[in-house]
């Protein structure tokens, strides 16, 4: 049984279904993985065995009633910026770092109703602020396939745990690019889904018109079925859309790639900074998927050049009202010995939250000061709104928009990127936010140093069943997907 970290989720679903082997047997062959090889990866914050063996005990149980369903008993990693019960939740910061949550997000909840055993809590940029997952307060996560290189980020912890195969599918959120962008960089498969198609209880925020969470595995079908669980309305969460989800699983060849119109901006393929190798493996991808009957046809997305700077004004203006809540007042961090309430709130945040949350939250009070909101803040959205259009302006030609999902592979631990320089990494994958769209990552091949390479898909509203299809059948007809760094080989 030591190749059980092999199999995917729907064979992982057939062998508890069939009695191959026991949600315990599979619990803990994770868990032991995770003891032997995360201390080289750092994908996990907390590890939960206790909980989780008495999880698949439980689901054994269910599975022995004839009560069970299709995924009780499958482990999953929760990104630590989705709150659980009992369980320390601390967004990969130091002013969460003694915050045990009271409750369960939304989508916590609904994977323990569909038996879901919870393997732990991973890291992450702090408040998923960040594309590296270096501003973690735990230390940076490593990429499995180059110990050396970041994963990617914001959810760099859920995309390093699935490629290493110390989870076999994990929760991610997306602000701007931070599902796809890590999925890009660990070859993975990540689905960022339409904004309001998952709920945001629960899920701590960062940029609330901006924030979504997500599936993060190794292929589309095994996104497929995490999918399946996430989605859905959700009273408790006034941004939550009341329109029905797909069954994601039965759809994966609902769409046929023989005739799909497949948009390319040549304006994304003009990007300053857009890697040779990165260009050459998605424009591979795009032919084989040619090949596979699909039609290419050129756009324009002219609002490109307005990406970057139209989300670093509307991101941190939104993350500097969120993150006012922690004042070292009702719970989180509180700084020792306070001369006053004025020392107690500045000398909590600056001494609980890292440079980079520093900085997006003086950037985001400025904008959003008086006499800079209309010059700003309202010109920013404004400007949005030109974005969506443009999008919707591209869709009554085409079908799904095509595009690298990051113009390079994984920067070095440590390179001496500065933060604009880090922000315009972005390019590919903010609109998609700013516009409420879904999109989704999938791998497609390897540079010159051997790190992953991805290809972004983005639909029109509601379309995750279609994206989540057309990635299937491309899976279907390439392995890249199987392909599997050195370390996730190593048997516990």
């Amino acid at each position: 049984m030591t190749d059980l970290h092999r199999l995917s989720i729907r064979e992982l679903s057939e062998g508890l279904a069939g009695s191959k082997f026991s949600s315990r047997e599979l619990t803990e062959h994770y868990l032991k993985r995770i003891a032997k090889i995360d201390a080289q990866v750092q994908s996990y914050v907390t590890v939960t065995p206790e909980q989780a063996l008495a999880q698949a005990d439980a689901a054994d149980a269910l599975r022995k009633s004839g009560m069970a369903n299709v995924l009780t008993g499958v482990p999953v990693a929760h990104k630590d910026i989705f709150c659980t019960h009992g369980i320390k939740t601390t967004a990969g910061s130091k002013i969460l770092d003694n915050f045990i949550s009271p409750y369960d997000a939304t989508v916590v909840a609904k994977g323990k109703v569909a038996g879901l055993v919870t393997l732990g809590k991973v890291n992450m940029d702090e408040f998923a602020m960040g594309s590296t997952s270096e501003s973690s307060y735990f230390g940076a996560t490593k990429n499995p396939w180059a110990l050396d290189h970041v994963p990617g980020g914001s959810s760099g912890g859920s995309a390093a745990a699935v490629a290493a195969d110390l989870a076999p599918f994990a929760t991610g959120t997306d602000t701007g690019g931070s599902i796809r962008q890590p999925a890009s960089f660990c070859g993975l498969t990540g689905l960022k889904p339409t904004y309001g198609r998952v709920s945001r209880f629960g899920m701590i925020a960062y940029a609330s018109s901006l924030d979504q969470g997500g599936p993060m595995a190794r292929s589309a079908e095994d996104c497929a079925y995490l999918m399946n669980v996430m989605a859905g309305h959700d009273e408790r969460d006034s941004t939550s859309v009341n329109i029905d989800a797909d069954d994601y699983v039965a759809n994966l060849n609902g769409t046929s790639v023989k005739g799909l119109r497949i948009g390319i901006p040549k304006q994304y393929f003009n990007v300053a900074g857009l890697d040779a190798d990165v260009k050459a493996r998605v424009e591979e991808s795009l032919k084989k998927l040619e090949d596979m009957g699909a039609t290419l046809v050129e756009i324009d997305l002219n609002m490109t050049d307005a990406y970057v700077p139209t989300y670093y004004l509307i991101a941190p203006a939104e993350a500097s009202s969120n993150l006012q809540r922690f004042d070292g007042v009702r719970y989180g961090y509180r700084c020792e010995n306070p001369v006053d309430l004025t020392d107690l709130y500045k000398r909590s945040r600056s001494e609980g939250f890292g440079p980079e949350v520093q900085r997006r939250i003086l950037i985001g009070t400025y904008a959003l000061s008086a006499g800079y909101y209309d010059a700003y803040y309202v010109k920013a959205q404004k400007v949005r709104r030109l974005i969506q259009q443009d999008f919707l302006k591209a869709f009554e030609s085409v079908d799904v928009i095509a595009a690298p999902s990051a113009p390079t592979t994984a920067y070095k631990i440590g390179a001496s990127l500065d933060p604009v320089e880090m922000y315009l990494g972005d390019i590919y994958t903010i609109a998609v936010n700013l516009a409420g769209l879904p999109a989704i990552n999938a791998p497609v091949g390897f540079d010159k140093d051997q790190l992953p390479v991805g290809l972004q898909l983005i639909g029109n509203y509601w379309s995750e069943s279609q994206l989540l299809s057309v990635v299937h059948q491309y899976q279907q007809a390439t392995d890249w997907h199987t392909k599997r760094a050195a370390i996730a080989e190593e048997n516990a």
